[in-house]
This record gives C-alpha cells, sequence and structure tokens, in this order.
C-alpha cells in the first residue's frame, strides 16, 4: 500500500476514529485503525472495541492500492506534530509502515488486515433521517442524567422510542435513579415501527463529538434491536445497543403536583453553587425553603459551617421545605436556555418536575434528600 494525504485531513479523521480506540487491549489489533488505499483518491479509516466501530472515509492521491493496520494513538500523535499544511506519505509492506513528511520519517510495527475484526451489521429494518441539531440537543438535554453504575447496565445509555401520541412522537430519556432527563420530537418518517433501544453511554459520546462537525447536514438513522448506525457525510458509527429492559419511567412524572415555583435558570443556579460551595461529599444537599415569592437556599456542613442565599421567584402557594443533591439540581437547571423555570413540587419527599414551561420538549424530575 502507498498512499499520500494532507496532515490536516488524516489528523482530522485520527482525531474522529482514534477515541473508540481503548489505552489499553488485551487483544493487540484492537489498539490498530484499519487503513485501506482504495482505488486512486481513497482512503478508508476503520476502528473498533467490538462493540462499535468508527468507518471514515477521506480524499488522498493513491498509488499501490492495499490495505493494513497500525497503532491508532501512535498514528495519530505523529499527525498531531507534523508540520502544518505538510503531506504524508504512508507505505506498508513486510509488517512496517513507512511514515513520511519533509524531513520526517518513521516505520510503525503493523499487524495483518485480516486480523481486524469487523462488527456484523445484519439486517437493519429501520431507517429514518434527522438534522444533527436534533440528535446534538437530544444527547446535551439528556446524557448528563445517563447511570455509571455497571450493576444496572440497561441504565448505561439513552433510551429511544416512540409514542403514537398526537401525531406520533420521538422521545429520548435517561435516568440514574435519582433523576430523570426526556427529549421529545415529532416522529420522523420511517420511524413508525421503530423498537425500544438502548444506545450505550460510549456510542453517545463519539456520535457527539462527530455532530459538532456537521453542521446543519441531515443524518441517517438504521437501527435494529440490537445494533445503530448513524451515517453523517463521510463517517459511518455502527454501535451494538444494551441488552436490557429500560424501566417504565413514565410512571415517575409527577402529574399532580400543585405547587409552583418559577425563576430565573441562571440566578437560580448560580446561587445553588454558591451555598454549595461549602458542602462536603456527606452533607451535598441543598435546602430550599419556598414562601410567597421567595426562595432561600441553604447548606449546612457539620465540617465547614454554613452558607445561605434568597433567590427571588414567583411563588403563591403554602410554604414548604424540601432538600436536593445540589449538584443534580444545578445539572438539570444548567439545561434551561430559558430566562425562567418551573419547578413544579409537591412535598419534600415526592419527586419534583422541573421544565422550562408546557411547550417546552424537555421535561426533568428530580428526587429530594432529606435534610
Amino acid at each position: 500500500m502507498q498512499a499520500k494525504i494532507e496532515r490536516a485531513v488524516l489528523l482530522r479523521c485520527l482525531g474522529h476514529i482514534q477515541s473508540v480506540v481503548e489505552r489499553r487491549n488485551t487483544i493487540p489489533i484492537l489498539s490498530n485503525v484499519l487503513i485501506e488505499a482504495i482505488g486512486t483518491s481513497v482512503i478508508r479509516v476503520m476502528a473498533t472495541d467490538l462493540d462499535m466501530q468508527i468507518v471514515e472515509t477521506i480524499d488522498a492521491k493513491v498509488e499501490v492500492p492495499g490495505a493494513t493496520t497500525v497503532s491508532a494513538h501512535l498514528l495519530f500523535e505523529i499527525a498531531r506534530k507534523l508540520p502544518e499544511g505538510s503531506e504524508v506519505a504512508l507505505s506498508a509492506a513486510d509488517g512496517e509502515m513507512l511514515v513520511r513528511a519533509g524531513r520526517y520519517q518513521s516505520k510503525l510495527k503493523t499487524l495483518p488486515r485480516d486480523d481486524f475484526p469487523v462488527i456484523a451489521e445484519g439486517d437493519l429494518p429501520t431507517s429514518f433521517e434527522l438534522d444533527a441539531k436534533d440528535i446534538v440537543r437530544i444527547i446535551e438535554k439528556t446524557r448528563f442524567a445517563i447511570s455509571t453504575e455497571e450493576t444496572r447496565y440497561y441504565l448505561n445509555g439513552i433510551f429511544l422510542h416512540v409514542s403514537d401520541e398526537g401525531e406520533g412522537l420521538l422521545r429520548a430519556a435517561a435516568t440514574d435513579g435519582h433523576r430523570l432527563a426526556r427529549y421529545t420530537l415529532p416522529r420522523p418518517a420511517g420511524a413508525e415501527s421503530m423498537p425500544d433501544v438502548i444506545v450505550p453511554r460510549k456510542c453517545v459520546g463519539e456520535l457527539h463529538k462527530l455532530l459538532q462537525e456537521v453542521g446543519d447536514a441531515r443524518v441517517q438513522v438504521e437501527l435494529s434491536p440490537s445494533k445503530i448506525r448513524f451515517t453523517l457525510g463521510s463517517a459511518v458509527l455502527t454501535s451494538k445497543l444494551i441488552d436490557g429492559t429500560f424501566p417504565d419511567y413514565s410512571r415517575v412524572i409527577p402529574t399532580q403536583n400543585d405547587k409552583i415555583l418559577k425563576v430565573d435558570p441562571k440566578a437560580f443556579g448560580q446561587g445553588v453553587d454558591r451555598v454549595a460551595t461549602i458542602a462536603t461529599d456527606k452533607t451535598r444537599a441543598v435546602k430550599m425553603a419556598l414562601d410567597n415569592d421567595r426562595v432561600t437556599l441553604s447548606v449546612t456542613s457539620p465540617e465547614n459551617g454554613t452558607a445561605s442565599e434568597e433567590v427571588s421567584g414567583g411563588y403563591s402557594s403554602a410554604p414548604i421545605e424540601i432538600g436536593f443533591n445540589a449538584r443534580y439540581l444545578k445539572d438539570i437547571i444548567d439545561q434551561i436556555d430559558g430566562d425562567s423555570v418551573e419547578l413544579h413540587l409537591a412535598d419534600a419527599s415526592a419527586p419534583t418536575l422541573i421544565k422550562e414551561n408546557d411547550k417546552s420538549p424537555a421535561l426533568y424530575v428530580l428526587m429530594p434528600m432529606r435534610v
């Protein structure tokens, strides 16, 4: 294999690809990327961790078609440190790849192309398109609530499902048992019979990185009950789905919470952040005392002392005191883009519903803490 490629093109491609590759692998070939020089003008680069793979096609000058695999992180670091504007020549033979750019050259060990594993995608019967910006919103509004607890593996991703409500909806939800985030979109054409799926946390992260560079493009989404594939321009991301049953989260979304607080999310979030400064891991609860258009935030820490701050807001129901995990509360408030947020409360032990307004596509549920 022999090919020449612009350093900027190679670096951008490897930047997408190499983050899929785990730093430590017991299987040496999984530390490598597969590089295939095809025809006269195309190089295809692939990386996998056996659960997910990314394939990207880039322009190059192919002199001798062929394929090999080489260390993903090593090639990325070399490309990153090469001079801007340089042309990189790659040639592979006899278990080595020669990398040349200007006066620089290095020889890297390679492994055979035939040893590189490829995910068998099978039939992906559900197919639809979404705007890249809509997928970005889905991810950014929900992924903070994804559980990191491996024993509850079925919560380690974003749950996607469709609903027949109205003219049809596509919903994304994530929860760790303490908080819930849900985002709703109109159901895209082709998604009517889509199975319920859980997209793994790592896939969500890699997809979000790829989406940062595609602008306003449309993304092709294809899936089966076990796999999902996203096609974004020259890149294709394929992932296995989490084999588990997501809980019926609709049961924890309160519908009868009649105490409504309206506040400025920026001022409220900053207030929570300030009083939580003295909190420790043991005392991470912030207490909210609500009374007639006034919210008093307070934290008490046996080790550090106390802090309180009064935040103005709209509230006309009976006085109430309730505690929340300060970080969880701030995570949710940070998702609000507008200049007002509504907290729908019931009592000190019931879940609280948080949303911008009744028309907002995003809603959040937060479980209280004892304070």
